[in-house]
Formats: structure tokens, C-alpha cells, sequence
């Protein structure tokens, strides 16, 4: 297991990355913009490739580096589904699993901080966000906060883990770095209380004010999708009428870039074949799945995915690879399923 946990010292972010082994793939939870080229550099010292980049909410007081990373690697941008972000590449809920080659993180539901709030869960060890802080946990008085949910997610779901699972959290302002499920029951200051309407009224007086960033981080936060514009401009995208008819007409080969969990979940669009985003380079070179069937067929390739995101990176490198016929679905099944066109079941 690699693990490193960096900290940034202007908003006091902590910042994991989490890989398998060297060579492999990695994540990484909660980056800031400013630390990117460090997390570019590390990620090369250490022979790993960024595959997911995780918020665990949306952040008030430093602007995320999601979309630089995004930019910079081709990852998978992640965040929860209650999010309002513009878009990110994938959304998750409670329960489903963040998964790399040989991690798996359990994303927990957690609001009470912001209302898009989550930790996630892997063996061992919790990284809570702005939930839970080392003797501390996270204000609830601005982004639909909400003292009475934090108090369920702390009380209901995080600390029920076992005690000895250790916590990492989003950040510390005293030179903290860990702490344990057990230590933060028996002395976080914030948890020694009776009753949720106890722990609300300490939520409710604490005070404090705004964050320093929280003007500027909360709308260029919202804002890092990537934009599909320029793909319009080189007529490189399909709006989801556009592509039915086309597939209707048999004229493409429409390829699904996202992962089971994500299939499973809100179904696919009929005809289609599944080419997931992690193998996006194999697909697309020469000998390929996609590369092959499209110089067979003479068709038109079109890439989807949730939101469009992962589609507009897999065109670019597309037509980089030689497959100048390739377009995707603007939207994708998000703008799909608006519109209110037909969906299967995944075999």
C-alpha cells in the first residue's frame, strides 16, 4: 500500500493519495489547486497514475484542484451525488464503492457540514472530510448545513466504525495528522454530549466567521466541470436527439465509457458497447477493441458517458490515436435520460 497525506498550509487541507503498489493506479481526496505541480511531481517519483480524483464536499475555503488534475492526468473526477457542481465525470451515493486497482473506498453519506457531504471508507481507515476533525468536527453554518444531520452522521454512522479505525480528516489547524474512532469518542470535546439538541446548540454558538476563500473558492468550485464548448465549435459533439437518430440509422458505433456500478445503476443505451474509461488508450490505439472495430465497419465512433466529461477527453484522445470519425454525446446519459430517450438493463 502507498500512502502519503499532504498538507497545505494557507487552508490547512489535508490531501491523500492512496495507490495499491508502485507503477499502479492511484487516487486522490480533497487536492488544492495551488499544490497541484506537487501532486503531479509525486505522483512521477513514485511511478503512479492518477485514475480518480475525489472532493469529499463542495470546499468554501480553498479552490479544489480537480479540474487541473482532470486537465493535467485525463482522472476521473468524483464527488457525491447531492453535489451542484456543474458536472463532474462521476457521481457516487451511500454505499457504492470508489475502486482503483486494489482499493476500494466505501463512500458514507455524511451531511451536516455542507449538504453534499461525504467520508469514504477503506480497510482500516476513514477519511472524514469536514465531518469529523481531530477533537473538532466541522462548522455547520453556511452551504445548507445542518447541526441535527451532522450530529446523525457522526453519532449514527461514524462513529459507530470500529474504534480502532483511524481517522484522516479533511483538515487540522493545531499539527495533528491522525487520530482513532476510540480517541475522538472519549475526547473530542464536541462529541461528549447527550443528546442531538445539546450538540446543536454548541453547532449553533459557535461564532466563527466566514471562511477567507469562502467568495471566491465556492463559485469557481462549482464551475470546474470541464467545458464541452469547444467541442461544439469543431462539430465534434451530439446532442442526444441527434444521437439516437444516428444510432437508429446505424451509422455509429456508440461506446460506453463508464464503469458497471455506474451501467447498473442508471441502465444503457441500447446498441451499445461497453468500453470503460480506464481502458480508453487500449481501446483507441491500433489493435484495439474500438480502433479494430471502427477500421472493420467504417462507422462513425461516438463515446458516453454520465456527464459528458469523460466522452470529451476520450474524443480528444481520439483523434489523436487517427479516429478523426469520432464524436461524443454531449450531456451524456444524464442529458439522455432528460429527454426522456429509452434505457436497458445491463447484460
Amino acid at each position: 500500500m502507498i500512502f502519503r497525506q499532504l498538507f497545505d498550509g494557507v487552508s490547512c487541507t489535508y490531501t491523500y493519495i492512496i495507490a495499491s503498489r508502485a507503477g499502479g493506479e492511484a487516487l486522490i481526496i480533497d487536492p488544492v489547486l495551488e499544490k497541484v505541480d506537487r501532486y503531479i511531481q509525486l505522483l512521477d517519483e513514485l511511478d503512479l497514475k492518477l485514475v480518480k480524483a475525489v472532493d469529499t464536499h463542495l470546499h468554501a475555503d480553498h479552490i479544489s484542484g480537480l479540474g487541473a488534475l482532470r486537465d493535467r492526468t485525463q482522472c476521473v473526477t468524483l464527488m457525491g451525488e447531492q453535489s451542484n457542481v456543474d458536472v463532474v465525470s462521476m457521481r457516487v451515493g451511500e454505499d457504492d464503492v470508489v475502486d482503483i486497482e486494489g482499493v476500494g473506498l466505501k463512500a458514507i453519506y455524511t451531511p451536516g457540514h455542507t449538504q453534499d457531504s461525504y467520508s469514504f471508507l477503506m480497510e482500516g481507515a476513514v477519511f472524514t472530510g469536514d465531518t469529523l476533525f481531530i477533537r473538532g468536527t466541522g462548522r455547520t453554518d453556511f452551504q445548507q448545513g445542518d447541526p441535527t444531520a451532522q450530529y446523525d452522521s457522526l453519532f449514527n454512522k461514524l462513529l459507530k466504525l470500529p474504534e480502532d479505525t483511524l481517522v484522516y480528516p479533511g483538515h487540522d489547524y493545531k499539527g495533528d495528522t491522525v487520530s482513532t474512532i476510540g480517541e475522538e469518542k472519549r475526547f473530542n470535546p464536541r462529541l461528549q454530549v447527550s443528546s442531538v439538541d445539546e450538540y446543536a446548540d454548541i453547532m449553533n454558538n459557535l461564532d466563527l466567521a466566514d471562511p477567507k476563500m469562502m467568495d471566491v473558492a465556492v463559485p469557481a468550485n462549482m464551475r470546474i466541470g470541464m467545458s464541452q464548448d469547444e467541442l461544439d465549435k469543431r462539430g465534434l459533439s451530439l446532442d442526444v436527439r441527434n444521437a439516437a437518430a444516428w444510432l437508429d440509422s446505424d451509422k455509429v458505433v456508440l461506446a460506453d465509457l463508464r464503469d458497471g456500478r455506474e451501467r447498473k445503476q442508471h441502465g444503457v443505451i441500447e446498441g451499445s458497447v461497453h468500453a470503460p474509461y480506464g481502458e480508453l488508450s487500449e481501446n483507441i490505439r491500433p489493435g484495439g477493441m474500438l480502433y479494430e472495430l471502427i477500421k472493420a465497419t467504417g462507422k462513425q465512433l461516438v463515446f458516453y458517458c454520465a456527464y459528458g466529461e469523460r466522452s470529451a477527453m476520450a474524443v480528444l484522445a481520439a483523434q489523436e490515436t487517427g479516429i478523426e470519425r469520432s464524436r461524443h454525446v454531449k450531456g451524456g446519459i444524464d442529458a439522455w435520460k432528460k429527454e426522456g430517450l429509452p434505457l436497458r438493463s445491463p447484460e
